[in-house]
């Protein structure tokens, strides 16, 4: 039996400690906000939370995530208020066939949480090793550009 948090919850699973913790928050927790892509860790459609620190989900065996806390997208947002990236993805327009943007929002939010005030560059190469077919990478750079600013403007009003 293997224990861990799942967005803010203690859960437990049977599944066998090597499988992918994707398959596990997928399959077992029926949580379908990430997506599986290339299965090697390198596309970033699968990006999770594991104790702050994004993680691919599809390499990750579940074993090594007992007693830590894991985040989806479906747990990013606060009380049923969209996380800063959640919101400026959504006001700059950025998905366009979707299927990337559960991962691409989760780095871009570890990110933050480390750097809140990161520069384009530091951007650019954070978000580098997500995948967009579609080439959403402009909207994807201005979006957490954009949830940078919104952030820093709400801590400068308190």
């Amino acid at each position: 039996m293997i224990t861990f948090e799942l967005n803010g919850q203690t859960v437990m699973t049977e599944d066998p400690p090597d499988t992918p913790l994707l398959w596990v928050v997928r399959d077992t927790f029926k949580l379908k906000g990430s997506k599986f892509g290339c299965g090697a860790g390198l596309c970033g459609a699968c990006t999770m939370h594991m104790d702050g620190q994004s993680v691919r989900s599809c390499v990750v065996p579940v074993g090594n995530v007992a007693g830590k806390a894991v985040t989806t997208i479906e747990g990013l947002s606060d009380n049923g208020s969209l996380h800063p990236v959640q919101a400026a993805w959504i006001a700059n327009s950025v998905p366009q066939c979707g299927y990337c943007q559960s991962g691409q929002i989760m780095t871009a939010a570890a990110l933050l949480e480390r750097n809140p005030n990161p520069s384009p560059g530091e951007v650019e190469d954070t978000m580098a090793g997500n995948l967009c077919r579609c080439g959403c990478y402009p909207r994807i750079k201005a979006a957490v550009l954009a949830a940078v600013d919104a952030t820093n403007a709400v801590e400068e009003a308190s």
